[in-house]
C-alpha cells in the first residue's frame, strides 16, 4: 500500500512538473503573440489612446483568466475566490500580500480596469514588453513621480493593484511592507481594499525554482477584505508623513495577523 502511494505521489509530481513547464511556455508564447499580432492590430484599429489602453487591459484580463483556467485544467493548481463582489467598483486602491509568482495574474484576471506598477525590466522583455506598453501600466522607474502617477491613475477611475512588500514574501513567511503604497493612499485620500492571498502548500515563492513543485497540488485562496477607511489615519491634523507611517504599521500588523490566523 505504501509503495503504491509513493508511486502515485511520484507520478503526480512528475506530471505537475511537466504541466508547470507547459504553463510557463504558454505564458511566454501568449505574451509574444500579443506583442507581435494583437496589439499592433489594436493600434491600427483604435486611434484614440484612452480607448486603446482600455481595450488592451480588457484583452490582458481575458488572457489571464484563460491562463488561470489552463493551469487549473492541467492540474497545476486549484483556487477559491471570496468577496469578488467588493471589486465591482472603480477607483480602488487594492493592496495584497505577495506569496507567489502568479499573484499578479490572479488579481488582474478578476479586477476590471486594473492598473499596476510594473518593474522597468519587464518593459524591455520580449514576452511582456508588448502587453505592458500597450496597457499603459505604471513604470516603477519613475522615482519621485511614481506616487503622482499612482494617484492620477486612481483619480481616472482605474483600480490600482499594489503589493506593499515590493517583492514576493521571503521563504520564512515574514511580511515586511514598504511605505510607498501607504503614501499613495494618503496622498490620494483613497480608502484601501486589502486582498489576502494564501497558497498551500507553498509554491512559486521567492527564490524557489519553478520546477520544484509541491507533493500535492497547490490550492490558492484569494479573499477580498472589507475596506480600510483612510480617514482613520489622516484625521486629527496628522501630516501625510505620519499618516503614511501609521498606515504602513497598521497594514504590517493586519496582513501578518490574518496570515497567522490561517497558518
Amino acid at each position: 500500500m505504501r509503495e503504491h502511494r509513493s508511486l502515485a505521489v511520484a507520478v503526480s509530481v512528475g506530471w505537475r512538473t511537466v504541466a508547470t513547464a507547459i504553463s510557463f511556455a504558454a505564458f511566454g508564447i501568449g505574451g509574444l503573440l500579443l506583442r507581435v499580432l494583437v496589439f499592433p492590430l489594436l493600434h491600427l484599429l483604435v486611434w484614440r489612446r484612452e480607448a486603446r489602453v482600455a481595450a488592451a487591459r480588457a484583452i490582458i484580463r481575458c488572457s489571464f483568466r484563460a491562463y488561470i483556467g489552463l493551469m487549473r485544467a492541467l492540474g497545476v493548481l486549484r483556487y477559491e475566490l471570496r468577496g469578488l463582489d467588493k471589486l465591482e467598483r472603480g477607483g480602488m486602491l487594492i493592496l495584497a500580500n505577495h506569496p507567489t509568482l502568479i499573484d499578479t495574474i490572479f488579481l488582474m484576471a478578476y479586477v476590471k480596469r486594473a492598473d499596476c506598477i510594473v518593474k522597468s525590466a519587464l518593459w524591455n522583455n520580449p514576452f511582456t514588453g508588448g502587453p505592458v506598453r500597450a496597457a499603459g501600466y505604471i513604470n516603477n522607474a519613475g522615482g519621485a513621480e511614481l506616487i503622482d502617477a499612482c494617484v492620477a491613475s486612481l483619480a481616472r477611475g482605474n483600480n490600482l493593484i499594489i503589493f506593499p512588500e515590493g517583492t514576493r514574501t521571503p521563504h520564512g513567511g515574514d511580511i515586511t511592507l514598504k511605505r510607498g503604497a501607504a503614501n499613495v493612499a494618503v496622498r490620494g485620500r483613497c480608502d484601501v481594499t486589502p486582498v489576502l492571498i494564501r497558497c498551500q502548500p507553498p509554491t512559486l515563492g521567492k527564490g524557489a525554482p519553478w520546477w520544484r513543485v509541491p507533493l500535492r497540488r497547490a490550492h490558492f485562496e484569494i479573499a477580498v477584505q472589507d475596506d480600510l477607511a483612510i480617514t482613520a489615519f489622516t484625521g486629527d491634523g496628522a501630516s501625510d508623513v505620519m499618516a503614511a507611517r501609521h498606515l504602513t504599521n497598521y497594514l504590517q500588523h493586519y496582513f501578518s495577523s490574518i496570515q497567522e490566523q490561517h497558518a
